[in-house]
């Protein structure tokens, strides 16, 4: 069995466009005046058949839109890229299609076009229940054209998630967990819960390192904020089977679950990055960043791709490694040293073991809750024996 098997095949759909960036955000998105979304259309449908054509037999599990701002496509050009893939390749019976949607964005016509193209999984962008640290993030929206927001999307979509960022300025441990709290009562299944981190090249980014961005909270209370995360989650239900990932049983994402235990994956559109095994080999793909490149390199040359990137077995196992110890479920060590060529090294895993960062047994090596708080040391550890 390929290797990819394991894990499924899915497809991701970047739209690098949003009404306004963000400045915590290092993600590839733009904003601009105007967007030709029928000169997009024919881009994105012309690499789906390219691709296609290469991945023709497969089973596809799951489509995810993301972004920049998906929910600012126009729903017929969202009908039209999913009756495209649809008739690309076969789907499986469950097919799981997610579109990100930030709430400034989301009307109730819209989103009942979206589920008529095909679209049954929405994860929304909302960030803070807290309108002062709204405009703190650089969201335009409030918390009431959240809640708005997130009920239409519940009345349209039996399956929503939305984004919470914690560890964010002058905010208490008290604070975050009536948040949470408060964020738990509306109903939903799914949680990605992420902690504020300052990246270079943002507009936060520029301001920590002019000493302007006040309030952050020190080390030891975004841990604390964090092992908080974990206690009300799994009391509310919605146990971490991912680092930053909560959902009910049922409810995870699919389409990340894809990444996470390593299977194969499209990605089409500015800054989209793909694992395709093609011929016996591994290859990773990505594009150009930029949107009216990537759009008229699609045009001109006939694909969207930068030079491909052979994977060795061991770069595999590598990124197999690094992925899997995400996961609550951990990672399979005979697939590990299937790809590696060698199982890792015993002796490191119990010296881990011994300090309470991993726990394992013959068949699997987890990381536990105190290694996920410091996931990638453990990782490099993990890496260098």
């Amino acid at each position: 069995m390929e290797d990819w098997r394991n894990g499924g095949f899915g497809l991701y759909l970047h739209w690098p466009f949003c009404a306004s960036k963000c400045p915590y955000c290092d993600f590839n998105s733009h904003v601009v005046a105007e967007i030709d979304q029928g000169r997009w259309q024919k881009a994105y449908l012309s690499e789906i058949a390219r691709l296609g054509a290469e991945t023709e037999s497969r089973l596809l599990n799951t489509v995810f839109f993301g972004g920049g701002t998906p929910s600012l496509m126009d729903p017929d050009l969202v009908a039209a890229i999913i009756e495209t893939i649809r008739a690309t390749w076969p789907m499986a019976n469950d097919l799981e299609v997610t579109l990100e949607a930030n709430p400034g964005s989301v009307e109730a016509g819209r989103f009942r076009g979206y589920r008529e193209a095909g679209v049954n999984r929405v994860s929304m962008g909302l960030q803070a229940l807290n309108d002062d640290d709204l405009r703190r993030l650089g969201r335009l929206h409030t918390v009431a054209e959240a809640r708005a927001a997130f009920d239409i999307a519940r009345n349209t979509f039996d399956r929503v998630s939305f984004d919470l960022i914690y560890a964010r300025q002058h905010q208490s441990l008290a604070d975050w967990r009536a948040e949470l709290t408060e964020a738990l009562s509306m109903a939903v299944d799914h949680l990605s819960l992420y902690q504020l981190t300052i990246e270079d090249g943002t507009a936060f980014g520029a301001r920590a390192a002019a000493g302007k961005l006040k309030g952050l909270p020190e080390d030891d209370s975004a841990a604390d904020m964090y092992a908080v995360t974990q206690e009300v989650t799994d009391a509310a239900g919605l146990n971490a089977y991912e680092v930053s990932n909560h959902a009910r049983p049922g409810a995870e994402s699919r389409h990340n679950l894809i990444y996470w235990r390593y299977g194969d994956y499209v990605g089409i559109g500015p800054g989209a990055h793909g694992r395709l095994t093609l011929n016996g080999g591994r290859v990773a793909t990505d594009t150009p960043t930029a949107p009216l490149p990537w759009l008229s390199q699609v045009e001109t040359k006939g694909h969207g791709e930068r030079e491909r990137q052979a994977l060795s077995l061991k770069d595999q196992a590598s990124e197999y490694l690094m992925m899997g110890l995400r996961l609550a479920e951990g990672l399979d060590l005979a697939r590990y040293a299937y790809l590696a060529g060698e199982s890792i090294n015993m002796n490191i895993i119990n010296d881990l073991e011994d300090i309470g960062m991993v726990c394992s047994t013959p068949e699997r090596l987890i990381a536990t809750d105190r290694g996920r708080m410091v996931l990638n040391a453990v990782i490099r550890e993990l890496l260098v024996a």
